[in-house]
């Protein structure tokens, strides 16, 4: 077992938090429970901010979680350069907290989407994306009715040309996001969010269609064991 420590948070009306301790101690790492509630980080290594409908998505996803008491820390400290991961709500979440750019709106076809999605990496130089070559494509499941990604022009425009845009839809846009992002980073790559869900394609157990959720754990361990 690797002395990195992967806190989890939950909130309420998360559902894959468990999925996601799985993922991160299928990796290797330590998963440490970290509760909405708590103005406690536990001195963690790196968070993941896991899926599912917290507070209900009352306002909007992400709206209410992004002023729970744990935020108050875990903002600070991602700016300060803690890695942070957030799959469908957890990426919702980022996005409220200010730490992406951009929102997840509606789907464009005004249906929840559940199936799996192939994405693309554009990226490989995020901390959570090492493990993967730019180019490289992913088979990820995803289960979302608010997974559009939009932003202005000119956030857009400075996405592209900062090498932000992470993955990329292939094979069908399932929500209308523009220019078929499916995940971004902020400008350091400590931050990264997309709406599939890599915590459920970590192993032939439970029936998934590939394993390449698991390259997003064994990178953040990879990091932060040679850090």
């Amino acid at each position: 077992m690797s002395a990195a420590r992967v806190g989890v948070v939950t909130f309420p009306g998360t559902l894959d938090d468990q999925d996601a301790a799985r993922a991160v101690r299928l990796a290797g790492a330590e998963a440490v429970s970290l509760w909405h509630g708590d103005h406690d980080l536990k001195g963690v290594d790196a968070v993941f901010l896991p899926g599912g409908f917290s507070y209900g998505d009352y306002l909007r996803c992400g709206a209410i979680s992004r002023f729970a008491p744990l935020m108050e820390e875990l903002i600070p400290a991602a700016k300060s350069g803690l890695p942070v991961l957030g799959t469908c709500n957890g990426f919702q979440i980022l996005c409220e907290a200010h730490l992406l750019p951009g929102a997840l709106t509606r789907n464009a076809s005004l249906h929840y989407v559940c199936r799996d999605q192939r994405i693309k990496v554009e990226s490989a130089t995020t901390t959570w994306t090492s493990a993967f070559e730019p180019g490289q494509e992913l088979v990820l499941p995803i289960k979302h009715g608010e997974g559009r990604y939009v932003a202005s022009a000119d956030t857009l425009e400075a996405l592209e040309a900062n090498g932000q845009v992470v993955f990329r839809y292939v094979g069908g846009n399932p929500n209308g996001s523009l220019n078929d992002i499916a995940g971004i980073s902020n400008e350091t790559g400590t931050i990264v969010g997309l709406m599939p869900h890599p915590e459920h394609a970590v192993e032939d157990l439970v029936g998934a269609p590939s394993t390449d959720g698991l390259g997003f754990f064994t990178s953040i361990l990879k990091k932060l064991v040679n850090v």
